[in-house]
């Protein structure tokens, strides 16, 4: 296998390839951050690369390889690279949350997540980019360099999961956790062709930290291909002492989900949004290609979607919360994050919107009691330009969020799972798609009809030109 194809190879096959000996740790380590070196200063993917971390892990788990007896021993991602958003904490790496004032700060310990990532084998190359406080859905902080969508670079890889986007589709790592609080992992993954699970609320921990948003934010994963988001789902996910809220452990593995052919399922479809209207052309055309599709496979598709209509402004209330509640000097934040904090409000609007938030849940999830799966927009047009917003109001721009973004926060707000799939690409060359959504705890059901999906489509063989090339 040559290094391209090394490097856009799935994390599942590298896990293979690193137990049949076919290739070292240190090697897929170094591949990487060759990439990284090369590509990241006009992709903007990664804040920080931990190049003496990364290759002191690899040759300890290279050493380890070569004196290991079982190999079944060895935890299942042994070996295998992966970035972190940096909204999480990594012992001995910074966390910037995108702000320039944090860029030395260090992290003392690890997230949940990221204990639990180690655990399962991966070696962390660095934190990948995201918007200032995570707040906006592309990725252009101040003092950091934006990122740049792969396919085309004038474009934005989107947000707040930008860079993690952006690493995985130019090949800087082969799998990414990300974070999704409207949209944050499912929009990236639209912007740039990859696979984004959003799981359902308490699936995976914010442990040992609290959770400031009432539970509209999740980590979830970034990938090629609907197995390797799965299996990065399964070493995140489960119960950690303290939790606020919490599911039960699934049944299967997520990752077995993949291999399940789904029976026949009743399926809603819409293409447009309550107060909004309707998509853009291209992502209707995604969203009835998809639909035909799971009609050819036997599924029962017909028109329908939740009512989640007066779910803006509650919703608007909590997410402009969120950037107060980060402790980030609102004098140290941009100007557009400096308006949002301004409109926060009290605490005793915040917890109305709490409340008017979780009546409209009810409604959206009383929604399944009818059907198994929802097809729906990830975003309301393609992609736009890095910086096609910087000119603009923050009124302006707030507006222009609410309605690209607005397929997304219902399942926030819901606690629903979703997850995006790539459906081919726009006039311009950029990537599009859809979101599937489906009950309270049924990732395994979104997987299994995602995996479905992408058995015809293939749209991991995908590369963009610029990043493909040895």
């Amino acid at each position: 296998m040559n290094q391209v194809n090394l490097a856009f190879a799935p994390a599942l096959e590298q896990a293979q390839l690193i137990r049949s000996r076919q290739v070292s740790p240190l090697e897929l380590v170094e591949l990487y951050l060759e990439r990284i070196e090369r590509f990241n200063p006009q992709l903007g993917s990664y804040f920080t690369v931990a190049v003496d971390m990364a290759l002191a892990d690899a040759k300890a788990k290279t050493e380890q390889l070569a004196q290991a007896g079982d190999i079944a021993e060895l935890p299942p991602f042994f070996g295998v690279p992966i970035s972190i958003k940096d909204l999480n904490a990594v012992q001995g790496l910074p966390c910037t949350y995108g702000s320039p004032l944090l860029k030395d700060k260090i992290a003392p310990y690890d997230d949940g997540l990221v204990m639990r990532i180690k655990q399962a084998g991966f070696i962390i190359l660095g934190k990948t980019a995201t918007s200032e406080v995570g707040s906006l859905p592309y990725t252009e902080p101040m003092g950091f360099p934006p990122a740049r969508n792969p396919w085309n670079l004038d474009y934005t890889a989107g947000g707040s999961s930008g860079g993690a986007a952006a690493a995985v589709a130019a090949g800087l790592c082969p799998i990414a956790q990300g974070s999704d609080g409207g949209g944050s992992v499912r929009g990236p993954a639209f912007c740039c062709g990859l696979v984004g699970i959003k799981p359902s609320r308490g699936r995976v921990s914010h442990a040992p930290v609290g959770d400031y948003q009432s539970g509209i934010a999740t980590s979830g994963s970034l990938a090629r291909t609907v197995a390797d988001a799965a299996a990065l789902l399964d070493v995140m996910s489960g119960y950690i002492i303290g939790d606020p809220y919490w599911l039960p452990d699934p049944e299967t593995s997520f990752l077995s989900a993949c291999q399940q052919v789904p029976s026949q399922l009743r399926i809603a479809f819409s293409t447009a949004v309550p107060t909004i209207g309707e998509a853009a052309d291209i992502c209707q055309q995604s969203v009835r290609k998809t639909v035909q599709q799971l009609e050819s496979m036997g599924h029962i598709v017909e028109p329908g979607s939740p009512d989640f209509t007066n779910l803006i402004e509650p919703f608007k209330k909590v997410w402009q919360a969120g950037v107060t509640a980060t402790g980030i000097p609102v004098a140290a934040l941009s100007p557009m994050n400096q308006w949002i904090a301004a409109q926060s409000g009290s605490a005793g609007e915040y917890l109305q919107a709490v409340a008017q938030i979780q009546i409209i849940a009810r409604q959206i999830v009383e929604f399944f009691t009818n059907f198994d799966v929802l097809v729906f927009p990830v975003y309301m047009y393609p992609t736009i330009r890095v910086g096609e917003w910087a000119n603009l109001s923050p009124e302006e721009t707030l507006q222009k969020i609410i309605h690209w973004i607005a397929p997304c926060p219902p399942f926030n707000a819901s606690g629903l799972p979703a997850i995006a799939i790539p459906t081919g690409f726009d006039t311009r060359g950029l990537p599009v798609g859809v979101q599937l959504v489906g009950r309270p705890a049924a990732e395994a059901t979104l997987i299994a009809l995602a995996a479905q999906l992408e058995a015809a489509e293939l749209w991991s063989t995908q590369r963009p030109a610029l990043f493909a090339e040895s």
